[in-house]
């Protein structure tokens, strides 16, 4: 596959070629809901608490005796049947309850196959040079306007570019990310990528890329092996 490279000015300067297999080949749409959910459901803070009969404030003296008042029978106000009385299931879980995983190659294999899916659609704008020579909002907006990629678009660049960064921050429809947090929820979750070319090629190359048994093997990125440590 021919990615086009364009520069600031929206000027295409060259062509950058991904092998599609190495992105899975076709689009998994199971893998991807899988992966969207997770991650979804891993952002949610799990705090919502409501109080239970006991939990309540007040009296705990009886409404009225129990039989001749023609009524139904009642103790205090708190059940759950009176207004301001206590939930019959109130809600008592925590953020762990709502968290899902995914093994690191699934989750792996997640995010290279939603580049794809950008791919294909024509959604990733590759810029030669993603940089700005000074934080203006203003220049940031001509090159996202010059590239075509104003509508709900993921800008990735490396916390070293803090000219760009700064330019970003109160751009609506603008989201931030690293080149290297890419993941399968934000790529589906906005129309455009944009980012370096320097930085994709990087992205392809490197851990995301061990998508089998080499994970495990020979880890990219791994820490180095402390000196006189052997297995």
């Amino acid at each position: 596959m021919q990615v086009p490279v364009y520069n600031t000015q929206g000027s295409q300067v060259g062509t950058l070629d991904i092998n599609e297999a190495t992105l899975g080949g076709e689009l998994n749409y199971a893998l991807l809901k899988q992966a969207y959910v997770r991650y979804h459901a891993n952002l949610r803070q799990g705090s919502a608490r409501t109080r239970n009969r006991a939990q309540v404030e007040g009296s705990t003296k009886k409404l009225y005796k129990q039989k001749g008042t023609g009524n139904a029978r009642h103790g205090d106000r708190k059940v759950n049947l009176m207004k301001g009385g206590g939930h019959g299931h109130s809600k008592k879980r925590v953020r762990e309850d709502y968290r899902k995983d995914m093994p690191k190659k699934m989750r792996r294999k997640a995010n290279r196959n939603a580049l794809l899916a950008k791919l294909i659609d024509n959604e990733v704008r590759v810029i030669d040079r993603l940089e700005l020579g000074q934080p203006k909002t203003r220049d940031l907006v001509a090159l996202l306007r010059a590239v075509r990629a104003e509508t709900k678009t993921l800008v990735a660049a490396p916390v070293e570019q803090t000219n760009l960064r700064l330019a970003a921050r109160n751009v609506e429809g603008v989201t931030l990310t690293k080149p290297d947090s890419l993941n399968a929820f934000d790529l589906l979750n906005h129309r455009y990528l944009v980012i370096d070319r320097g930085e994709l090629e990087s992205w392809l190359a490197g851990p995301s890329s061990q998508t089998g048994k080499d994970a495990k093997i020979n880890p990219l990125g791994a820490a180095p092996a402390a000196a006189g440590t052997e297995a």
